[in-house]
């Protein structure tokens, strides 16, 4: 019955749990460390049977020994100790089960169990689990505290009785697991991921009171360091007494020494708070009258300034120099205005004295022939250019008149004109020559 099994031709059970057994035969004898969770020894049957469980996973194995090597292992070899068992795996062809038959059982010492934590704190600080930078700082005042601990324990009457006494109305979230033996591990692990998605909680504490280095051993223990360092929110440590530093302490983002300083770190102290609140809002006060104040008297200083005491002053000032302004500027016009009639006036006079009305009014007169012919008549220079019964024209000061020559006047006696036609004109403007 080597071949391959069909539908038609399939192994017995008995054939499949025989070659179970002779696949385990083959293993042969090996180490195995771990934690022993159960240990029960039937005087009866002078076999004892234990549980191995493995602290860093949720894994476990029976095992079977002699009775005598159980109780001559004494307190070695009880539930929670660290173990280190020889024995060889067999497979049980009646019930179909896997068990390892142990022929040695040591338990693991202290020096040893200080040495491998020391080799994982020097593994977990070279991946950066340890950095400060990495570190987040708890809320001020969280609005739900999550809590990892034993149930009844004195570690949470600590942590809730001094946290609550700072801060009444401070909320707790309190997950209740083993926290030694082989089950703390990942009943700690599982608890913390509850906790870090509740979007309630801010903060998450493991408090545990102090013990031995075996009891604090989950707390150092290679998986629960890591799923502390994943979680999103704030993990407090205060596991055992100030001499205890168990590796979480190391990875969380708060270490407390004690869970009692735990409680009084989580929440701010309410009657501080309130002292507080009342100094500032009294410096708030204080400084608000001062600068009331220092306001008032600036006002005041600025109301007693002359712009503001009378605020028409400048203004009468303005308009008294623009007055004096205007009135200077219409006296400059009008003495401007003066001298240029005053100038005027001599104009008109010396053009008056040298125009020829005033040459008539000292009585000359202006004699114009009044021959035939177009254009202005010609003035009458010579008795020479005249003849007996020629027209002329006679312009004195105040007008004209018309005479006939009786004959030319070279020096002989008077001859009188006789005058045809007087007609008096409107006397000429001065400097005017109307025809």
């Amino acid at each position: 019955m080597t071949g391959p099994t069909t539908p038609e031709q399939p192994w017995p059970v008995r054939t499949v749990a025989r070659k179970i057994a002779e696949w385990v035969d083959r293993l042969g004898a090996v180490w195995v460390e771990g934690q022993l969770a159960q240990v029960t020894a039937r005087a009866g049957t002078g076999t004892a049977f234990l549980v191995l469980r493995d602290p860093a996973a949720d894994v476990s194995l029976q095992l079977t020994a002699p009775i005598g090597l159980v109780r001559d292992g004494g307190p070695a070899v009880a539930e929670g100790n660290r173990v280190v068992v020889h024995g060889r795996p067999s497979f049980f062809l009646g019930r179909g089960t896997l068990s390892l038959r142990v022929s040695e059982i040591r338990a693991v010492g202290v020096g040893e169990l200080l040495a491998r934590i020391e080799r994982l704190r020097a593994l977990l600080a070279a991946e950066g689990l340890f950095d400060a930078a990495r570190k987040r700082r708890p809320p001020f005042l969280p609005r739900c505290i999550g809590l990892v601990t034993g149930r009844a324990s004195a570690a949470e009457h600590d942590v809730v009785s001094n946290a609550t006494a700072r801060w009444p109305a401070a909320r707790f979230r309190i997950e209740h697991v083993a926290t030694q033996g082989a089950l703390s591990v990942p009943q700690i692990v599982d608890a913390l991921a509850r906790l870090d998605r509740d979007p309630e909680v801010d903060v998450i504490v493991l408090a545990r009171g102090g013990g031995s280095v075996e009891d604090l051993l989950p707390f150092s223990d290679e998986t629960l360091c890591r799923a502390v360092a994943d979680c999103r929110t704030a993990v407090v440590s205060a596991i055992g007494h100030e001499p205890d530093t168990p590796l979480v302490d190391h990875v969380a983002d708060l270490r407390c020494s004690t869970p009692t300083e735990a409680g009084r770190r989580l929440v701010p102290d309410l009657a501080e708070e309130t002292a507080r609140i009342a100094g500032l809002r009294d410096r708030a006060r204080r400084a608000l009258a001062g600068w009331v104040d220092r306001e008032e008297r600036l006002l005041t200083a600025l109301r007693g300034r002359p712009v503001l005491a009378d605020p028409l002053r400048a203004l009468d000032a303005r308009h008294t120099e623009t007055e004096r302004l205007r009135a200077s500027a219409r006296g400059c016009v009008e003495r401007g205005l003066d001298r240029r009639g005053v100038e005027i006036g001599h104009l008109r006079a010396r053009l008056t004295t040298l125009g020829p009305a005033a040459t008539l009014a000292r009585g000359y007169a202006v004699v114009q022939r009044l021959d035939e012919g177009s254009g202005p008549p010609p003035v009458l220079r010579s008795v020479g250019e005249v003849s007996a019964g020629a027209r002329l024209r006679i312009r004195v000061a105040d007008g004209a008149v018309v005479a006939t020559v009786a004959a030319p006047d070279t020096g002989a006696p008077e001859t009188t004109p006789r005058k045809r036609t007087t007609r008096k004109r409107a006397p000429a403007r001065a400097g005017s020559d109307d025809g």
